[in-house]
């Protein structure tokens, strides 16, 4: 693997930007091992001046020196090493959102001291699910992410089907820039901690407003993340409709077309485009507001997020998109030992009750199959995350989808029921609301699986 030039320091408008994923580059993590089984890289945190609106330097935080940080290429099964150093002036670590790894490696202070500043650790795990997962501080988590700390992680599998489309992998956030282009500060006041706090700037790969580069009618493979503290993005492309082939733990059973795309804070969307239009013409790629809760209270208009510009180019021969693209065998519920959670506002702080008892603790085997019954009775939607273990949404009839989930939208006054199985990997992991904000003010629990 090479790197790339840094997204963070491009203008969204710079014409000699490689055609690399489209137009809108990531720079990607150097392999320091040429064992290809292995990919060892060298992660740090630290501050750097990025430019993010054009002629204006803004000093933010990031991975490396880029935001987003350096994707993480690699295969199913393979080893990552991250030699990760704390470049900043607090503590911090990195969760890595959605793989399957040893609970030593989860990166909270539930499973390791926080890395000091200054200080070094030393990740090493395996990735044994195809798809794209995506790492991030558990520290500070609402403030460092907000500030620049996130990056992708795209596990790949050579027997998946062939030829779904041209890779462009998409990492969405937004950024709070004041005027001179500094960061505003944060503020931590009651409407924040209700609503979560959202940047002022919508960023692609760390740009504003970029230009993804497209012919009419060759298909596109769009690997989304949402790597925001706490904003939905609903996503619609004019004219065109969506085809969902994978989520949060990769590729679906069959694909499912829509005309939007809705990822809450923390999950992924697998998405296949074939651009229509005449050559020379652009298609915007539009932000609309999602209500999960704001009501009329907050009235905002749709934003662009980037533009789709139709090349000239050669007619595309692009093979048709299987309608089986992988089994997925249904957890059974039968037997399985039951959870009922319930989110909570109290009038001055979010609470998670239930079976939680005073030290906010859940008790749990390895080896054991779980069905979680998630109540949300307050007035906003969040985004429900579990750390370590992909679930199984059950429909209304209390059976399983066929996905791989490990973050799902609970809706206000709705409940989500999934179904869980716990392997050989005891440990704490957490679960909270991944509104950043909401999770630091009272919306986590851990779970605790002994052996």
């Amino acid at each position: 693997m090479g790197s790339l030039a840094c997204s963070s320091h491009a203008k969204s408008d710079d014409a000699a930007a490689p055609l690399t994923n489209g137009g809108i580059p990531l720079s990607e993590a150097t392999d320091l091992n040429p064992d290809p089984t292995i990919v060892e890289l060298n992660l740090e945190a630290r501050p750097t001046g990025i430019t993010v609106l054009p002629g204006v330097e803004t000093l933010a935080l990031t991975y490396n020196g880029s935001i987003p940080g350096p994707l993480i290429r690699a295969h199913v099964g393979d080893r990552i090493i991250a030699h990760f150093k704390n470049g900043l002036s607090e503590p911090t670590t990195v969760h890595w959102h959605g793989i399957r790894l040893p609970a030593a490696m989860d990166g909270t202070p539930a499973t390791q001291d926080p890395v000091m500043p200054g200080g070094t650790f030393d990740y090493d795990f395996r990735v044994p699910d195809a798809g794209l997962y995506w790492y991030h501080p558990h520290v500070h988590s609402a403030l460092q992410v907000a500030e620049g700390l996130y990056g992708a992680i795209l596990v790949e599998d050579p027997s998946e089907p062939a030829s779904l489309g041209d890779e462009v992998v998409m990492v969405l956030s937004d950024i709070d820039i004041g005027p001179d282009g500094g960061l505003n500060p944060a503020v931590n006041d009651p409407v924040n901690q209700l609503f979560g706090t959202e940047g002022n700037v919508l960023l692609v790969n760390g740009r504003s407003k970029p230009r993804l580069a497209a012919q009419p009618g060759r298909r596109q493979r769009w690997r989304v993340v949402n790597a925001a503290r706490s904003r939905y993005f609903q996503l619609s492309l004019a004219g065109h409709s969506l085809t969902r082939i994978g989520g949060d733990g990769g590729l679906i059973e069959a694909p499912v077309q829509s005309d939007m795309l809705v990822l809450t804070p923390g999950e992924r969307a697998d998405v296949l485009v074939t651009p229509t239009g005449a050559p020379g013409s652009d298609v915007p790629l539009m932000w609309i507001p999602y209500d999960r809760g704001f009501g009329t209270a907050l009235q905002r208009q749709p934003e662009e997020v980037l533009t789709m510009h139709l090349d000239e180019g050669p007619a595309a021969e692009m093979p048709a998109v299987p309608q089986h693209l992988r089994t997925i065998d249904p957890l059974s519920t039968l037997g399985a030992i039951e959870r009922d959670l319930t989110f909570l506002y109290d009038g001055s702080r979010f609470a998670i009750q239930g079976t939680i008892g005073p030290d906010q603790m859940l008790m749990g085997k390895t080896g054991t199959t779980e069905v979680w019954h998630v109540k949300n009775v307050t007035d906003w939607d969040h985004p429900f995350h579990l750390h370590g273990f992909a679930f199984q949404p059950l429909d209304a009839a209390g059976v399983p989808i066929h996905e791989w989930k490990d973050t799902l939208n609970l809706p206000t006054m709705k409940q989500i029921d999934f179904v869980v199985q716990f392997d050989d990997r005891p440990g704490n992991w957490m679960f909270h609301c991944h509104i950043l904000e909401h999770s630091e003010v009272g919306l986590m629990g851990m779970l605790m699986l002994e052996e």
